[in-house]
C-alpha cells in the first residue's frame, strides 16, 4: 500500500496489520542479539537504494576539482575569472552551496592539506605553499577572488594549528599561530569589504574571520545577516551562526534564540519556519545548554518546513541522520536534566516521519558525517578515512540505524521498502 503524505511509520504499521510475534520480543531484549538478528535480515528485508555519488556531492566535488586543477596549472587568471563570475551570478549546487566558495576551496586545498598532514604526523609544516599563494596575491593585488582564496588559506591553516579543543587545551604556540594566520587573513581582506559589499564570497570570508576576533560584538549578527540575506537558500551560514552564538564563542543562549527567530522571519518565503531549526541545529549538537532557550515546537515545525520546502534527498538524509544519530537519546549525558532529555527524545522521534514521508535514497557520506561529527565536510579533515571507507561506514551506519527503527517489523519477517513512491511495509507471506 502506498502511504499518503503525512502518514507516520506508526500509522503505516497499523494499516499493514502487523502483529507481535515471539521474534519481535528481541527488540526490547538483548541489544547485541537483536542487532545480530537484524544484520542477518538487512539484505533481504530492508530495501533502500544507495547513491554513492548523489547530485549534491557530485556538484560540490566538480567545483572543488575545477578549482584545484586551475591552481595546479597556475592558471590563476582563469581561476579568478570563474570565481568572480560564479560569485556575481550566485551560482550554486542543488542545495545552494556557492560555486565560488567551492572553487576557492579547491584552489587552496593542496596547501592546506599539506599543513594538516604534517601536523597530523607530528612534523613542522612547510611554509612554501602559503608563501607561493602570497606571491600569487602580489600578482593580483586588486582581485577579490584571489585575495579571498589566499586569506581563507591562512584561516584554514590557522585552524589546523589550533584544532577543535577548548582554549585551555591548546598549547600557547598553536594559539599564537592560529591568531597570526587569522590576523594576516584580516589584513588581506580588509580593503575589499567596502569595495565589494554585494560579494557573497567576501561576506562568507568575513564571517570566517569572526573565529579569530576576540570580541566581534554586534558585528557578528550583522555579518551573518548580510551573508544569509545574500544567499538565504544556503543553510550552512545559518548553522555556523548558531554555533558562533553559543557562550563558548561570542554569544549567549538568549542571543541564539533571538537570532534564530530573526533569521526565520527574514527567510520565511524560502524555508517557512525552517531557518529557526537550521540556526539551532549545530548549536544543539555541540552544547546541551542550547536547549534551555529552545522553542521545541518551533524547532520541530522548522524541520518539517525544511523538507516541505526543499524535499531534496541530500537534506532528507541530513535530517534523518541528525534525528537518528546526533539526537540519539543514548548519546545524551546521563546526568542531563529532564528537559534536555525530553528535547533530544522529541527531535529523535522526528526520524519516524522523515523516513515515512521523505527518504527514498541513501546518501552514505551524510550518515558517515553524522557518525563522526560535524567536521567531516570541513576543510580541517586531514585525518578522515578514505572516501571508500567513509562510504562503507555511512552505508552500514544508516542501514543498521534504520533497521533498529523497524526492528519489530524486520524481526517479524516484514519487508521494509523505500522508493520514490513512498515507504511500503510488506508483511511476510
Amino acid at each position: 500500500m502506498k502511504r499518503a503524505a503525512g502518514f507516520s511509520v506508526t500509522l503505516t504499521r497499523a494499516l499493514n496489520g502487523l502483529r507481535p510475534t515471539p521474534l519481535r520480543r528481541l527488540a526490547a531484549g538483548n541489544t547485541k542479539a537483536r542487532d545480530r538478528a537484524l544484520a542477518d535480515r538487512l539484505e533481504r528485508q530492508l530495501i533502500l537504494p544507495a547513491a554513492d555519488t548523489p547530485n549534491e556531492e557530485r556538484a560540490r566535488a566538480a567545483m572543488q576539482d575545477r578549482g584545484q586543477f586551475l591552481a595546479r596549472q597556475e592558471r590563476w587568471e582563469d581561476l579568478s575569472d570563474e570565481i568572480r563570475a560564479a560569485d556575481a551570478a550566485r551560482d550554486a549546487t542543488p542545495c545552494a552551496m556557492p560555486h565560488a566558495e567551492l572553487l576557492s576551496y579547491g584552489a587552496r586545498a593542496d596547501v592546506v592539506h599539506a599543513t594538516e598532514e604534517a601536523l597530523a604526523d607530528g612534523a613542522n609544516p612547510s611554509v612554501a605553499g602559503i608563501e607561493a599563494l602570497e606571491e600569487m596575491l602580489a600578482e593580483f593585488p586588486r582581485d577579490h577572488a584571489v585575495a579571498a582564496t589566499v586569506a581563507l588559506a591562512h584561516a584554514d591553516i590557522g585552524w589546523a594549528w589550533r584544532g577543535t579543543g577548548w582554549p585551555h587545551e591548546i598549547p600557547d604556540r598553536n594559539q599564537q599561530l592560529f591568531a597570526t594566520h587569522f590576523e594576516r587573513a584580516a589584513r588581506i581582506l580588509e580593503p575589499f569589504f567596502d569595495q565589494k559589499p554585494e560579494s557573497p564570497l567576501l561576506a562568507a570570508a568575513r564571517c570566517t574571520l569572526l573565529s579569530g576576533d576576540p570580541d566581534p560584538g554586534k558585528r557578528l549578527a550583522d555579518d551573518y545577516e548580510r551573508l544569509i540575506d545574500l544567499n538565504p537558500g544556503n543553510p550552512r551560514p545559518m548553522r555556523a551562526l548558531g554555533n558562533h552564538l553559543l557562550p563558548r564563542w561570542f554569544g549567549s543562549y538568549d542571543a541564539l534564540e533571538l537570532e534564530a527567530r530573526r533569521t526565520a522571519a527574514r527567510s520565511g518565503t524560502i524555508w517557512g519556519n525552517g531557518a529557526y531549526a537550521w540556526v539551532y541545529m549545530d548549536a544543539l549538537a555541540v552544547d546541551p545548554g542550547a536547549a534551555r532557550a529552545l522553542d521545541l515546537d518551533f524547532f520541530l515545525d522548522g524541520m518539517r518546513d525544511i523538507l516541505a520546502n526543499r524535499p531534496d534527498q541530500h537534506i532528507a538524509n541530513m535530517l534523518a541522520a541528525y534525528a537518528a544519530i546526533t539526537m540519539d537519546p543514548n548519546r545524551t549525558p546521563p546526568d542531563a536534566p529532564r528537559p534536555l532529555r525530553e528535547t533530544r527524545l522529541a527531535i529523535h522521534a522526528a526520524l519516524d516521519w522523515i523516513l515515512a514521508e521523505y527518504l527514498f535514497e541513501l546518501h552514505p557520506l551524510v550518515w558517515a558525517e553524522a557518525s563522526i561529527g560535524p567536521d567531516l565536510s570541513d576543510a580541517r579533515s586531514a585525518q578522515l578515512p578514505m572516501r571508500s571507507a567513509l562510504l562503507r561506514r555511512g552505508t552500514m551506519t544508516a542501514r543498521m540505524t534504520i533497521a533498529r527503527h523497524f526492528a519489530d517489523e524486520l524481526l517479524a519477517g516484514t519487508t521494509v521498502a523505500f522508493s520514490r513512491h513512498g515507504l511500503r511495509l510488506y508483511p511476510p507471506q
